[in-house]
């Protein structure tokens, strides 16, 4: 059972930065397919960013801006938001796929999931 735990949430304002941090226990991040969603009030949660083995991917809308990366020896992935903006308010959730097979966009794509950590952009 892989347990998952983000953090770094918080209020920023337009054109800020954060960092936020998920970390694993349960399981080996380096072995998995992990990716940040989000979810707006009243939104679906959508994808934001992904790692896997081949690379790392990003939603169109935060390109340029948002980087994810991971240290295995931390068990930890990261996910660096810079130029903020309002619109980037969401709760934001850390999910890790650990079955095999192909597909990272999707929330059905993923096993695991963390509670969620808040990030609110002032304009």
């Amino acid at each position: 059972q892989v347990q998952l735990v983000e953090s770094g949430g918080g209020l920023v304002q337009a054109g800020g930065s954060l960092r936020l941090s998920c970390a694993a226990s349960g399981g080996t991040i380096s072995s998995y397919t992990m990716g940040w969603f989000r979810q707006a009030p009243g939104k679906e949660r959508g994808f934001v960013a992904a790692i896997t083995w081949s690379g790392t991917y990003l939603a169109d809308s935060v390109k340029g801006r948002f980087i994810i990366s991971r240290d295995n020896a931390k068990n930890t992935v990261y996910l660096q938001m810079n130029s903020l903006k309002p619109e980037d308010t969401a709760v934001y959730y850390c999910a890790a796929r650990t079955r095999a097979g192909w597909g990272h966009y999707r929330t059905d794509d993923y096993d695991y999931w963390g509670q969620g950590t808040q990030v609110t952009v002032s304009s």
